[in-house]
């Protein structure tokens, strides 16, 4: 299942995997990646930790651990080529992976709806 933070990531859970990326909405206001600082293999984060962030043509985006836990995996993909993250967030250029969470931490998390309502808002 998908998940939504009011930090514009999301939360791909399958089994005890959790796919980390941010969405298309914060992808456009990124516009292009101009520095990317992602997590190391290994690092484990509380939610709320800041764990990286994306410097692009026209913003900055910060970001947070989405949950509390370890991270397993990083895509080496956006890492070789960020623009990855601008064509394709919320598939290919997924950012990171984490194992070990808090399960009921996703219960404060949106779902795709509540996200895009909210964005809608802003």
């Amino acid at each position: 299942m998908r998940y939504f933070t009011e930090e514009h990531e999301y939360v791909d859970v399958v089994g005890d995997e959790a796919t980390v990326g941010i969405t298309e909405y914060a992808a456009d206001l990124l516009g292009g990646i101009a520095d990317l600082d992602l997590p190391e293999e290994g690092d484990d984060f509380i939610i709320g930790d800041s764990v990286g962030g994306i410097e692009g043509e026209e913003s900055e985006l910060p970001l947070v651990a989405p949950l509390s836990g370890s991270v397993f995996q990083v895509n080496d993909g956006v890492l070789e080529d960020p623009e990855i993250i601008i064509e394709s967030p919320e598939d290919r250029g997924w950012l990171f992976k984490m194992t070990d969470f808090d399960s009921s931490e996703l219960d404060d998390m949106m779902t795709e709806d509540e996200y895009l309502k909210m964005v809608e808002n802003l």
